[in-house]
């Protein structure tokens, strides 16, 4: 068995934990980022390859390194398609925003790290986290070539993805740290990368339909002008798609894609769902997708995954400067997370749970009738308003779903009173109980308005 001694270890190489990696090292602290791919395959994650927030990544790995990556920066709206109303509308979103080309971005993340003096272990597959009698983590056992490998770290960043196992192996009961997590929360998609013969008509645009099912969509993202990002997913509270014969199904219906081919295939769960309540325990945390930093309406998640890996090890930092791995000690990266995007998120989920509950025509038909404008806010800040002149031309146009309106107004209050609490978040861990009392109650409030089975 070998045994490495890092301060931090952090498993995965994706988004949240290259990040922190990056910012640990930069910090003057010893990392290993411990990967199950191998060195060629590492960076090649299931993605829809948009980001939002282009325009602002952390220091440690800045945006001038990763830009080569981006193939589309003329992206302007978002473009939702509605076959049952025979329309199509056109949302706006907000700040910069690129498509860009997922492995190559992962390859240039993986470099930035090792520039800062980040060492990768590849081919180590993690099986076990390593904990004291009290439940303080201090590291993690894996296999790399049949040997038994482990790691003693002061700190431990879990940056493993969805679902991840460490979480499923520790024992965290004691610690604040959220384990109501199930797979139903999460959403699984599958993507391929198409070449189209010709041009496609809206490369400007990311282009949304809907499955079968409510709790579900189908894009096309526009690496390029031939290169398409076609994929599409499901709320796990939902039937299960065929999602490999579903894609080929749209992908057969549309003229554009006739003559393409398959350039590479993935596929991958995300969480659709709040972020954690807490995401630390004694030497432990979790970023990126193994914590819920992930903009549930739409997936989206690359830049929220960036500030959290940031922001968990800064404050690891700290605790390591002062010998204290508490959760009270690494509590401050909870905070960040929730000032900067996870209230936000928070919010924005009341809108998911939404959508499991209503009628995929109906929700179609009430999109159809909604201002694009103020759908881009809803679906991207977690609140809108809309004053007497406009309510009145909605009330116009949307003749016909008046009663889901009303539905889509009292989710948007509570919606509103959630992301009020969401800012309130409790600054140590002994106020979490009573701050998540409260958030429990508004969350029954969602349920009730909404008709949703609850999610939590």
């Amino acid at each position: 068995m070998t045994t490495h001694e890092p301060d931090i270890a952090v498993v995965g190489a994706g988004t949240a934990g290259c990040y922190a990696a990056a910012t640990a090292a930069n910090a003057g602290l010893d990392v290993v980022v411990v990967e199950r791919k191998s060195a060629e395959e590492a960076g090649h994650i299931a993605c829809g390859d948009a980001l939002k927030g282009a325009d602002a990544f952390p220091e440690a790995i800045p945006k001038s390194e990763i830009e080569p990556a981006f193939t589309n920066t003329g992206v302007t709206h978002g473009r939702f398609e509605i076959p049952s109303e025979d329309t199509v509308l056109e949302i706006p979103v907000p700040g910069e925003l690129a498509v860009i080309d997922r492995w190559e971005y992962g390859r240039r993340i993986i470099d930035g790290a090792e520039r800062r003096g980040v060492d990768f272990h590849y081919d180590t597959v993690v099986q076990d986290v390593t904990q004291t009698d009290d439940g303080r983590v201090t590291g993690i056992r894996g296999k790399r070539d049949g040997e038994v490998v482990e790691y003693d770290a002061d700190v431990t960043i879990d940056a493993a993805g969805a679902l991840s196992i460490l979480q499923d192996n520790a024992d965290l009961d004691a610690a604040t740290f959220d384990t109501n997590v199930s797979y139903t929360q999460f959403c699984s998609a599958y993507r391929e990368v198409v070449e189209v013969p010709e041009p496609v008509e809206w490369t400007d645009a990311l282009v949304f339909k809907p499955t079968r099912t409510a709790a579900g969509y189908v894009w096309y993202f526009p690496r390029t002008d031939t290169e398409i990002n076609a994929g599409l997913g499901f709320q796990m509270t939902e039937e299960p798609m065929k999602l490999v014969e579903d894609l080929k199904q749209d992908l057969r219906d549309r003229p554009e894609f006739e003559g393409a081919t398959v350039k590479d295939k993935l596929g991958a769960a995300l969480p659709t769902r709040r972020p954690y309540d807490s995401a630390v325990a004694p030497g432990f945390m979790a970023v990126g997708d193994a914590a819920g930093h992930v903009n549930p309406t739409t997936g989206g998640g690359i830049a929220g995954a960036a500030y959290a890996g940031k922001y968990a090890a800064e404050q690891a930092a700290k605790a390591i400067d002062a010998g204290d791995a508490s959760e009270e000690m690494l509590w401050r990266y909870n905070e960040r997370v929730m000032d900067h995007f996870g209230a936000r998120y928070a919010a924005l989920d009341v809108y998911n749970i939404l959508a499991t509950a209503v009628d995929v025509d109906d929700l179609m038909g009430l999109l159809a009738s909604l201002p694009g404008e103020k759908l881009a806010e809803a679906l991207y800040s977690g609140t809108t308003s809309m004053g007497p002149r406009l309510a009145a031309r909605v009330a116009r146009d949307s003749y016909g779903y008046w009663s889901q309106i009303w539905d889509f107004y009292k989710a948007k209050r509570a919606a509103d009173d959630l992301l009020s609490h969401y800012q309130r978040y409790p600054s140590r861990p002994s106020a979490l109980g009573a701050w998540q009392d409260r958030r429990d109650d508004l969350l029954d409030r969602v349920y009730d308005v909404t008709g949703a089975d609850p999610k939590y």
